[in-house]
């Protein structure tokens, strides 16, 4: 029997969007578990950072619901969850995985996102500083997930399935993209860049040090470290 309209809304409404709304949920708990596991950073290694220089302590902040920061030195990570729950396309890598061809709706999934900025863009409110996306972990309604990022080929896609999002995986995800981005140096701009200023601008930046600054020019998010 062909459906109504309003026999397809009342369907769409009781199952993707239910659906939709469970992979929030489950990605907010996660997101909650991350922070727990981001608390824990600074009481594992600040104890000895403070013998060597007090400026190298870790803080944490709790930002907000969806946002939080982890500085560490001269470096500050972002951890943000989108609110809305995402499909991937049909050529997405995901639906090489038996566990998600075996019921698409395991490929409706969360995300969270780890960018580095740099702590002087914070300190001195530089609002056109910019920030590299290190990695953002997917999360499904049954907690499955998988990463893509910088150096986190462990927990890529192939594991889909295999594993739950738990503080254990949080600590090793964290850790990794604490040492990426403490390997990744802020690089000189390129001359051709710097080479023109006008008055405006350099009122601007003597009174507000805004110059853009950030780790790279023209960064790249390379393919080799995301389709693993």
């Amino acid at each position: 029997m062909k459906l109504s309209t309003k026999d397809k809304i009342f369907e769409q409404l009781t199952t993707k969007t239910v659906l939709k709304q469970s992979v929030f949920d489950t990605t907010f708990d996660a997101f909650n578990e991350l922070k727990d596991v981001l608390k824990e950073f600074p009481d594992l290694f600040n104890a000895k950072l403070a013998e060597k220089d007090e400026r190298l302590l870790l803080q944490y902040e709790d930002v907000g619901n969806f946002v939080a920061k982890l500085k560490v030195a001269g470096d500050v990570l972002v951890f943000f969850m989108h609110t809305n729950a995402f499909m991937f396309d049909r050529d997405h890598k995901v639906w090489e995985q038996p566990y998600a061809r075996e019921e698409a709706s395991r490929g409706y999934t969360g995300v969270i996102n780890i960018y580095n900025f740099l702590y002087d863009s914070f300190r001195y409110s530089r609002a056109d500083d910019l920030g590299y996306m290190v990695a953002r972990i997917f999360i499904n309604g049954e907690k499955a997930f998988f990463v893509e990022g910088k150096r986190q080929r462990t927990m890529g896609v192939g594991g889909f399935g295999k594993a739950k999002i738990d503080p254990e995986n949080w600590r090793k995800i964290v850790e990794t993209a604490i040492l990426y981005s403490l390997e990744f140096d802020l690089l000189v701009p390129p001359y051709e860049n710097m080479n023109i200023l006008t008055m405006a601008q350099l009122d601007d930046e003597i009174l507000q040090s805004r110059m853009r600054t950030g780790k790279r020019l023209g960064f790249v998010f390379n393919s080799d470290d995301v389709k693993q």
